[in-house]
């Protein structure tokens, strides 16, 4: 299985409408310490473009409200449970993985992991799409590493 790439028209998320503008997609599992660390960045993320960023989260809705109480991680979240059709339609191999579709539902960017540089520039290209201010996701004071991933079991 491969990561969906950048121009691929991206599959359905139950409960997200593309159409609607930009979207960025967070996939995340709880029990991923990775997906704890990166958490809280989506709280700057959610303030500076409210509604744009969406968590998937392979839990049920109970595992996933805890996630979001236990590490702050501030946008709304739907649930992606085993089989996980959303996350295999995606490619997904890696937790987290931040997928940026925009207004057309074409694939503009993925990150495959937490990779600060790379969340940065998702968020700095949803901005300029939205016409409101850049948002600095991470910054290398923030105490987290550069770059991390957790593989799916």
């Amino acid at each position: 299985m491969a990561l969906i790439e950048v121009g691929a028209k991206a599959p359905a998320v139950p409960g997200v409408a593309f159409g609607d503008g930009p979207v960025a997609l967070l996939f995340y599992k709880d029990s991923c310490p990775v997906c704890q660390m990166a958490a809280p960045v989506s709280a700057a993320f959610e303030a500076a473009m409210p509604g744009r960023l969406v968590g998937v989260g392979q839990d049920d809705e109970a595992r996933r409200a805890r996630f979001a109480e236990t590490y702050g991680f501030a946008a709304r979240s739907v649930g992606d449970l085993p089989p996980y059709d959303v996350s295999n339609a995606y490619g997904i191999v890696s937790v987290p993985t931040l997928v940026l579709v925009g207004r057309d539902g074409v694939v503009a960017d993925v990150s495959g992991a937490w990779d600060r540089t790379a969340w940065n520039r998702i968020a700095a290209t949803m901005a300029g799409d939205l016409g409101v201010p850049p948002v600095t996701e991470s910054e290398a004071s923030d105490g987290r590493s550069e770059e991390h991933t957790s593989e799916l079991q």
